[in-house]
């Protein structure tokens, strides 16, 4: 579909700058400042970055209120990511899935307890004793074993696998090839062979938290593993067994948090962060990206490296090697001349002695 520029300024609250006839010009599309062409609309988040508007073909764009006439037509609004994701689901409204019911090629166990419009799609499969909220879907090839528990309006994704027991809450997302429950990676040596440890725990997943494709969770000894509610993991995450996560935490892809450690409410961790076993993070602490965690972090602190140290620590580090080369070529310079100055002092002495 095409809109005019006037018609997508009024949509989403901003105003038109630019030639009055620009209020008819029509646009069919919205995309990024390097894919634009003439007949998309394009955005840029920052008045810094107003000037690479200059290189891009886009007919138009969304930019901070107060940036003023540009090259091209651009609507004035206070958010622009909002404002552009508003443009693209006008231009290219989201496909809307019908619900379906349970299929019958689902293979639902008699003791399942389903709510209201509960959607479980052909070639799931549902469990013992296993309880599922009103509203929630369950995707082709979902395997739900026995005894969980999910909440209401619930979405998880093909392929994902929740291990008996396991509980997640309403509102949450799990995402294709997810894995919850699986067996902890614990061993102890008995008779010359690794014997693997108790696994009589389970997963608890709170209300709308957000699972990454491919991520895993690992069910506890004897108790449950935990993500607390509002927290969102990205894709490839590795959560141990005994793990307690808090509140809101933000985990980025590829972290692994090895077993029993416990944080806070509010935790980031950033992209392929490492964290021991036992130990515990702060409040809103944060995990710089590729930090090896070995010990506990303070509640608020900032870290980063390996291991990890305070940011601001670790930021006077990286000063200081990147000037290693320019302080050894001085170190060079001292050595020769202390030498000289040495020598000097030797031939001096010798000179005296012989007077």
């Amino acid at each position: 579909m095409a809109v005019t520029l006037e018609a997508l300024a009024t949509h989403v609250g901003g105003v038109l700058v630019g030639a009055a006839e620009a209020r008819g010009r029509k646009c069919s599309g919205a995309t990024t400042l390097e894919l634009a062409t003439p007949d998309h609309v394009t955005l840029v988040d920052h008045a810094e970055k107003l000037h690479l508007l200059a290189k891009s073909r886009a007919g138009a764009a969304i930019v901070p209120k107060g940036s003023g006439p540009l090259d091209r037509p651009s609507i004035e609004v206070d958010d622009v990511h909002a404002a552009f994701a508003a443009v693209i689901t006008l231009l290219r409204p989201p496909r809307q899935s019908r619900r379906i019911g349970t299929s019958p090629q689902a293979a639902i166990d008699p003791s399942a307890r389903l709510g209201a419009d509960v959607d479980v799609h052909p070639f799931a499969m549902i469990g013992p004793d296993v309880e599922i909220g009103a509203g929630s879907t369950i995707h082709s090839g979902v395997r739900v074993l026995a005894g969980c528990r999910i909440g209401a309006g619930t979405e998880i994704f093909p392929n994902a696998v929740l291990y008996e027991n396991t509980q997640v809450g309403d509102r949450c997302i799990i995402h294709a090839g997810a894995v919850l429950g699986a067996y902890g990676f614990g061993y102890k040596v008995a008779d010359g062979a690794y014997r693997l440890s108790a696994q009589l725990g389970h997963v608890e997943v709170g209300d709308d938290c957000e699972i990454g494709a491919n991520t895993t969770i690992d069910r506890g000894t004897y108790g449950p593993t935990v993500i607390g509610a509002g927290s969102k993991l990205d894709n490839l995450v590795m959560i141990a067994h005994n793990v307690r996560i808090g509140r809101h935490a933000m985990i980025c892809s590829q972290v692994g948090v090895a077993g029993s450690t416990t944080t806070g409410d509010w935790v980031v961790m950033a992209g392929q962060v490492g964290v021991r076993d036992h130990v515990h993070i702060g409040d809103r602490a944060i995990l710089g990206a590729r930090s090896g965690v070995s010990n506990d972090v303070e509640a608020g602190k900032t870290v980063l490296g390996e291991p990890a140290i305070d940011l601001r620590d670790r930021k006077l580090q990286l000063a200081t090697m990147s000037k290693l080369p320019e302080m050894r070529k001085d170190l060079k310079q001292l050595h020769a001349r202390l030498e000289a100055l040495e020598r000097g002092s030797g031939s001096g002495g010798a000179t005296a002695e012989a007077a």
